[in-house]
């Protein structure tokens, strides 16, 4: 973490001021299948909402298939205002058609009854399993009893961050805090994801090109700031934040029905309104966000469904960035180069191979592989120049049997570079996944 932004420990998305958060059981989860269901009295439905109106910005999945809570956030989140959102877990209210999006609708409009503001200021997430009809008298009792129970505490929001879990096993939460012009600032946010995590979104829903900024079970993410800004600088922030956190994971390359990151600026901070992008403030701002979005990733990854293993890819001399991500995506998301790991072997010509099936402009006789420990400056070479390099198997096993490690790939054909973080496959996963 930047040495400018201060962490809140034990903190989320109530540490900015205005912000409240609740989350309650409610028993959504009634109607779960296979061992990923989390039966019991867990918590599944969260509310979080700005004693104020908020500006707010959005990124969504874009898989075609999607669920009717995103095709409403999408909508709603153009007018740049907000005063909060309703999320379930347990259901992901996805492929159920008319009665999904009156369901969805529904969830805000009682929300939006309690906070007495117009339901289109109200925003609604849902996770869990695809298929089934939300079971509504038990959603409008939650949604009664989160509100009722919701406050500024961090337990509240503890509460919220542990309703929005599915198959998670630890909570996803971060706060920091940092000065713009002589005002204190917090950013706070929690997120859920574990499984069916291969993000790839965009402001609108709709597939980008693979750029730097606008790159692309379910991950849902929730920020929150007291900072003012405006909405359009907000979205542009959110767009740089994901593009270089939530998006540049991958635990199994599923990408899901329900992916949304949503960031609420209610502006009680009482700093200068953020206006422009060339201004220090919006830097110091943009970089806080980033961080924020980057650890949670971080945690997302390491919580992975059956995860042994945390790897940050770093990716280097490719000629164009669509090459850049085709290539790190390729190698993110082998089923061979993903159990090899698993087994804390090397095997360099498994990450060769998938980098020549991918898209991006390959040529094996520039290609350098290599690996070492995170933040080690020793880099221990296999590869130079599409040669093998004579190197005990014994050096490189000290470093790939460890829990996180560093892949380095130069394609040396360009000068483009990207970073991407992903896991190994762990018979835990399969076993998770194949039913009862």
């Amino acid at each position: 973490m930047d040495s400018l932004f201060k962490p809140i420990s034990n903190a989320g998305v109530t540490a900015p001021t205005g912000f409240w958060a609740g989350g309650v059981f409610c028993d959504i989860k009634r109607l779960g299948t296979g061992k990923g269901s989390n039966k019991g009295q867990k918590k599944d439905l969260a509310i979080v909402f700005s004693e104020v109106d908020a500006h707010v910005a959005g990124m969504f999945t874009t898989n075609q298939v999607c669920a009717a809570p995103v095709r409403i956030c999408s909508s709603r989140v153009q007018s740049g205002l907000a005063r909060g959102v309703v999320a379930n877990s347990g259901n992901a209210n996805a492929c159920t058609g008319e009665q999904g999006k009156a369901d969805a609708i529904r969830m805000t409009e009682i929300l939006a009854d309690l906070l007495q503001v117009d339901s289109q200021k109200v925003l609604v997430c849902s996770t869990g399993r695809i298929g089934v009809q939300m079971p509504m008298e038990n959603v409008e009792k939650g949604i009664h009893a989160a509100f009722e129970s919701a406050g500024i505490t961090p337990e509240c929001g503890l509460a919220a961050a542990e309703a929005i879990m599915t198959s998670d096993t630890a909570v996803k939460e971060i706060a920091i805090e940092f000065t713009l012009g002589e005002k204190t600032v917090r950013i706070g946010g929690m997120c859920k994801g574990a499984g069916m995590i291969h993000p790839g979104m965009s402001a609108t829903g709709k597939r980008p090109a693979a750029k730097s900024r606008t790159l692309h079970a379910t991950m849902l993410g929730f920020i929150t700031t007291d900072a003012s800004i405006t909405p359009g600088l907000l979205q542009i922030a959110l767009e740089e934040a994901v593009a270089t956190s939530f998006n540049r994971i991958s635990v199994d390359g599923d990408m899901s029905t329900n992916d949304t990151v949503l960031a609420f600026a209610n502006g009680m901070a009482g700093n200068a309104c953020i206006d422009s992008d060339q201004t220090e403030e919006y830097r110091i701002f943009s970089k806080a966000l980033s961080q924020v979005c980057l650890s949670l990733a971080h945690k997302m990854v390491r919580d992975g469904e059956g995860v042994s293993r945390f790897i940050t890819i770093k990716l280097d001399g490719a000629e164009t960035m669509e090459d850049a991500d085709a290539a790190v995506r390729a190698v993110a998301n082998s089923l061979l180069v993903k159990t090899s790991w698993c087994g804390g072997d090397p095997n360099w010509g498994r990450i060769l191979d998938a980098l020549g099936y991918s898209s991006a402009y390959v040529n094996e006789n520039k290609v350098d592989l290599a690996y070492s420990l995170p933040g080690d400056s020793k880099i221990i070479y296999v590869l130079k120049g599409g040669q093998p390099v004579d190197v005990p198997l014994s050096v490189l096993q000290a470093i790939t049997k460890q829990k996180e490690f560093d892949l380095h790939i130069q394609l040396n054909v360009g000068k483009v570079s990207t970073r991407f973080y992903t896991s190994d496959l762990t018979e835990k996963y399969v076993d998770f996944n194949k039913g009862e």
